[in-house]
């Protein structure tokens, strides 16, 4: 690959702020940008951050939000919706449901024995074959070695706290205020639509490149 990789976390809808770091990563056509799922919901405008992401030809990961509005729209279950759903619901377009039907679960990159992925993985299996019911939605880990979320399992350790590689892990998903970088992975979900920040991370120079949130849009 000629030009650069750059990964960004979590978007959540927060159009003005990806619109504000694209323009201080001014992507070329040889860049390749990987969003790290989370493009929609809770944030003032989905539609706009699906436009910006297939303007710049982003390769754009699934996400636990993206996933839970497909699962939706194909068993109409509403009790699979959450806060939020229903105006992204309301709102996608054909070309957007084509988009997200798309989105693949991990993108290797062999070269530099490194993998994107939304969520994360459970240490002891292969990551390739783990389902999109990990891989978009952990977070933690219980003591029978379970995928959790932080809010169900608290003092469980973080997947990634356990994650002993290889492949070096690029993901979002768990937002903090710092991007969490340990020897195998690194988390780069910083919370923007918390009021936090959206932040990229570029290759091969090992780079962050961050954008302050313009205010709290989720509580």
């Amino acid at each position: 690959m000629n030009g650069r990789l750059i990964a960004i976390g979590d978007i959540h809808g927060c159009h003005q702020e990806f619109a504000e770091l694209l323009g201080l990563l001014a992507p070329t056509k040889d860049d390749q940008l990987v969003l790290l799922g989370d493009l929609v919901n809770r944030g003032p405008d989905s539609l706009k951050v699906i436009d910006l992401a297939r303007e710049h030809r982003a390769l754009t990961l699934l996400g636990n939000h993206e996933l839970r509005l497909l699962n939706y729209r194909k068993t109409k279950d509403r009790s699979l919706l959450k806060e939020g759903d229903e105006d992204t619901l309301a709102k996608l377009r054909p070309e957007d449901w084509d988009y997200l039907a798309q989105m693949p679960l991990t993108h290797e990159v062999e070269e530099l024995n490194l993998v994107f992925v939304h969520g994360g993985f459970l240490p002891n299996e292969p990551w390739q074959r783990q389902p999109a019911s990990v891989v978009t939605r952990i977070q933690a880990i219980d003591r029978d070695g379970r995928p959790r979320k932080r809010s169900e399992c608290e003092g469980c350790p973080a997947w990634a706290d356990l994650w002993s590689g290889p492949p070096f892990v690029v993901y979002g998903h768990t937002p903090r205020p710092e991007v969490y970088k340990l020897k195998w992975s690194l988390g780069i979900d910083t919370a923007c639509v918390m009021g936090g920040s959206l932040t990229a991370y570029v290759l091969p120079e090992k780079r962050f490149v961050q954008v302050k949130a313009k205010r709290r849009y989720f509580p």
